[in-house]
């Protein structure tokens, strides 16, 4: 495909690639300092609906369930947690740590009314995952046709 590009060019879209790396050196080096050494354990969250439900399934991995906290306020859905750091073996050296550790707190609005009570929240294989019962405002409503 160079080939169709002057040659003139040709040097200018081989270094293309090469001119977003000023972003990479950003992240890699400005952001922990920022941050320090702990960068904020922020959880991924999927949030589905049926009829008559809210379900979200929370990524949790390394979290104990006795650490966890959940609260449901003005259809908000607040998750608190901590991922507590094992302790380290005498004689390891570590070349990397990228695995990070302490306390996480995320609040979601829900997108529809929902009741409080009835949730279900089961946590197993670090995926947490919640049932929130939908308000009867918020459930579809069949309304039937007269002829």
């Amino acid at each position: 495909m160079l080939g169709l590009v002057p040659r003139e060019r040709r040097e200018s879209l081989l270094a293309w690639p090469r001119a977003f790396d000023w972003m990479d050196r950003f992240f890699d080096e400005m952001l922990p300092s920022v941050w320090g050494d702990e960068r904020p354990i922020v959880p991924a969250f999927d949030i589905s609906e049926t009829d008559d439900k809210i379900v979200v399934k929370a990524d949790l991995p390394g979290v104990d369930v006795k650490d966890l906290d959940i609260s449901i306020a003005n259809n908000v859905l607040t998750v608190k947690g901590e991922k507590k750091q094992e302790k380290e073996e005498k004689g390891e050296s570590y070349h990397r740590i990228e695995r990070r550790f302490g306390s996480f707190a995320r609040s979601i609005t829900l997108p529809v009314d929902v009741k409080a009570e009835g949730v279900e929240a089961v946590y197993r294989d670090g995926v947490l995952r919640i049932e929130i019962p939908k308000a009867e405002s918020s459930r579809p409503k069949k309304i039937e046709v007269k002829h």
